[in-house]
């Protein structure tokens, strides 16, 4: 149940908690929208052990608004009202139904923000990064990305995931690991990136999409694309088209998505199990392909 009176404290200036509804949970934590007495409605992320999660997520989703130079739209995130160790305060945002306006927007908002400036000097995050509740190694790293990508990404969580995979399966994501440099396609700095952005992680709300849940570092702005193909987003091609329009994409970018999908479905693996291993196997087999 949601502590009201700490949601109180935590967003000061008197205000009261008025009403609560109870929206699940997600993972290791619980979900609640409430009305205060000001009358603004709330969405609370809760939980009672899960040490670190919403500080990173409330310094993901402050560092991504920060990312917006002197000119152009507000980057697509919501504000953090208020965190601690045990709660996120969010705004509650009612969500729409998609539409293909909202989704052109959405393309040149996410080109924005992961083009915007200032821009990252390094891959990485000065914080404890989460995906779900799985720990990511945000280790700020002022070389390539490809090798940040493999160490901090795809290492880790292939041993996460060896378990639910056969000796071959592990092979093949140990070649595209090895073969890192070739496969990642042209230089890119560092961008902005949700880091999960997969289409349950974008709210469509009212006339434009907002994005929830990151797990928000200094990354390769393809990241974020290819995780909207990963489960399908609603007018994906208008998303799409609008962001190349804005923030033109290098050569090969298409082939390169299952590169990029690789690491989402490790994550997958270790969470789920062998539900996810043929995609797994899939997604690294074409991702070797780029280079054969």
């Amino acid at each position: 149940m949601l502590r009201r009176e700490r949601v109180e404290e935590l967003l000061g200036g008197g205000v009261r908690v008025e009403h609560v509804s109870d929206l699940g949970s997600s993972h290791a934590w619980t979900l609640h929208r409430a009305a205060l007495s000001d009358g603004r409605e709330i969405f609370v992320k809760a939980a009672f052990d899960q040490p670190g999660v919403f500080a990173a997520e409330a310094a993901g989703l402050r560092w991504l608004a920060e990312g917006r130079g002197t000119s152009g739209p507000p980057p697509p995130v919501p504000e953090v009202l208020a965190d601690d160790e045990r709660m996120l305060v969010l705004p509650w945002l009612p969500s729409v139904a998609p539409g293909a306006e909202a989704a052109e927007r959405f393309g040149r908002e996410l080109a924005a923000m992961h083009t915007s400036a200032p821009a990252p000097g390094a891959y990485g995050a000065p914080w404890d990064g989460f995906i779900a509740d799985l720990p990511l190694d945000n280790t700020v790293v002022e070389g390539q990305w490809p090798r940040w990508y493999a160490e901090r990404r795809l290492e880790p969580f292939l041993r996460r995931a060896r378990r639910s995979l056969t000796s071959a399966d592990v092979g093949l994501v140990e070649r595209v690991i090895e073969e890192i440099d070739v496969l990642a396609g042209p230089p890119e700095p560092p961008s902005r990136i949700h880091g999960d952005l997969w289409s349950g992680n974008v709210l469509w709300t009212d006339g434009r999409c907002m994005l929830i849940d990151p797990a928000a570092h200094a990354g390769h702005r393809e990241t974020d694309l290819a995780m909207l193909e990963l489960f399908g987003a609603p007018h994906l091609d208008r998303v799409l088209a609008a962001y190349d329009e804005a923030a033109p994409l290098a050569d090969g970018w298409r082939e390169r998505v299952p590169l990029h999908q690789l690491h989402p479905l490790l994550v997958h693996v270790a969470l789920f199990g062998e539900g996810y291993r043929a995609r797994t196997v899939e997604a690294a087999r074409a991702a070797l392909a780029i280079a054969h």
